[in-house]
């Protein structure tokens, strides 16, 4: 009936409208009515024809790039960091970026209407869970397959910290993604010409599992563990160094002092810990610390016996052919009596696509594209995460920028050692994206990782947001630095929770969900003439 009642373009511009919707849902925004958005595009690909399943696909495909749309318009800030080099570059950028995850929700579409139960019997009720699981499944795909983009998954539509983001303790952000879906897509069945009762049915049972996403939460936060007052102390540092003027090499001595003052700052009592955040400054570290360098005296003098400095820096390592290797790495330095010493190094395992490396490199350098990176080179990936223990600081997994975006890097690490961190440390250069939505939700998505593993996080930046988070999610009071702000975050740190279910398991959960959505396929295809 909807296909006779609405024009080809009505149909597309919906399907357009339904991605901006769920899109408009995550934080910054929090829109949580847009949530809607997926039961609307579901309806759009049901009124697709059976024969001609790229109807299907194309407008699933542009839900995805109206929900892509909103959620990395913040792509082009970093072309038009130095605009002379890479502005021209900002519209392609946007255009394939959006477009190419797009692909995802056209794939998720054109299986969903291949398989779906039909509208129109009982069974039919049945259809929202295989577009749960379509969606969810290609969501998936689209985290891992090449380097991955788990980018503002579905499941993060709600913002961390909240009773319904605890969830994600259970099942994983791919298992709320799931749910997320399915109970968002269900008041689409109150359309379906089937007996009154069993579509209210249908969308009672989607209230009822909403309801115990919240009611679990709810519980979960009531038992929120207390920081201990004998915690370490830690400080973040945010320097707020806009990144137009970071690489200039005159800058250096001035972002040096910065950072190196507000070390220093005096306050309520000596932090143990000190953190500056990813690239903090614009040169390698072998440089800072080489003999002879006027910075390494001057970090002596502004540190005390006993206290670590743990920092983003860019390091060099010439490999065994005498190849120039560059890496994006975290370093920990310990004062010590006889001076500053090393004691321990994360190179970043996971590299941005464009941003640290050129994927097809070679191609993509006669092509005139180049990487964001400002190294001579590419960087070079290190080996596969594994927490860091540092003498006098408690055991953390280093998260390097948008390595925090990915559930189980942190179970990964501490399945392959057998050591569970404390904590979690995400340092990252959020200057890039100036002062859009892409900081605010890029916290939001770091923040799910202590959520999934129920263990707190630090999270340092150079221009905001900086925050220091719990095991639950949420920032803790006076402990938040915002865009464009300068300053120091004192705050101690919080306990670990008891391991979640989902650093015991994984995505199980979210494996024996996506069954739940086979099996609705198979009984569609067993009753089916």
């Amino acid at each position: 009936m909807a296909s006779k009642l609405m024009s080809p373009w009505a149909v597309r511009a919906w399907s357009l409208a339904a991605g901006l919707a769920a899109g408009l849902a995550h934080p910054p925004f929090g829109v949580l009515p847009g949530l809607l958005g997926y039961a609307m595009l579901m309806g759009m690909v049901d009124v697709a024809t059976p024969r001609r399943l790229r109807s299907a696909f194309f407008r699933g495909w542009l839900g995805g790039l109206g929900y892509f749309g909103i959620g990395v318009f913040w792509i082009v800030e970093p072309f038009l960091v130095y605009p002379e080099l890479h502005a021209w570059m900002a519209p392609f950028g946007l255009i394939l970026m959006a477009g190419g995850l797009a692909l995802f929700w056209g794939l998720a579409a054109l299986l969903y209407r291949r398989f779906r139960p039909g509208p129109g019997s009982r069974l039919g009720l049945l259809r929202v869970l295989v577009f749960a699981g379509a969606l969810s499944v290609l969501e998936w795909v689209r985290g891992h397959i090449f380097t991955g983009f788990p980018w503002n998954l579905p499941g993060e539509t709600w913002l961390a910290g909240s009773a319904p983001s605890q969830f994600a303790s259970l099942v994983g952000v791919y298992g709320l993604t799931w749910i997320t879906i399915a109970v968002a897509a269900a008041p689409v069945l109150l359309l379906d010409p089937v007996d009154r009762r069993f579509r209210a049915l249908a969308v009672a049972l989607a209230a009822g599992a909403l309801a115990s996403v919240y009611a679990f939460g709810m519980g979960r936060l009531s038992h929120a563990a207390q920081t201990a007052a004998t915690a370490p102390l830690v400080r973040i540092v945010q320097a707020n160094i806009d990144q137009k003027e970071k690489w200039k090499p005159e800058n250096l001595g001035l972002i040096f002092d910065t950072y190196v003052g507000l070390s220093e700052r005096p306050g309520a009592a000596r932090p143990d810990i000190v953190i500056w955040p990813e690239g903090a400054l614009p040169a390698v570290i072998d440089e800072v610390l080489a003999p002879g360098s006027p910075f390494g005296p001057r970090l002596v003098a502004a540190f005390a016996e006993g206290q670590t400095l743990l920092m983003g820096a860019n390091r060099f390592e010439p490999g065994p052919g005498g190849e120039a290797n560059y890496f994006n790495t975290l370093i920990s330095l310990r004062r010590e009596a006889e001076g500053i010493r090393v004691t321990g190094v994360y190179d970043k395992h996971r590299l941005v696509p464009f941003g640290e490396y050129l994927p097809a490199g070679e191609l993509m350098g006669r092509l005139g594209i180049r990487a964001l990176v400002h190294m001579p080179e590419d960087f070079t990936a290190g080996p596969p995460p594994r927490p860091l223990a540092p003498w006098g600081v408690p055991a953390f997994q280093a998260l390097i920028c948008y390595e925090a975006l990915f559930p189980g890097f942190t179970r990964a690490g501490a399945v392959a050692t057998g050591i569970r961190p404390a904590w979690l440390l995400n340092v990252s250069n959020d200057a890039w994206f100036g002062k859009t939505s892409g900081p605010l939700q890029h916290l939001n998505l770091a923040s799910y990782r202590a959520i999934e593993e129920g263990l707190p996080m630090v999270r340092s930046t150079p221009t905001g947001v900086s925050a220091v988070i719990d095991g639950y999610g949420r920032i803790q009071p006076k402990a938040r630095l915002g865009l464009g702000e300068l300053g120091v975050i004192d705050a101690r740190l919080p306990p670990a929770l008891q391991p979640t279910i989902y650093s015991r398991f994984g995505d199980l959960p979210f494996l024996a969900l996506t069954l739940v959505s086979a099996l609705a396929v198979l009984g569609h295809l067993v009753r089916r003439p």
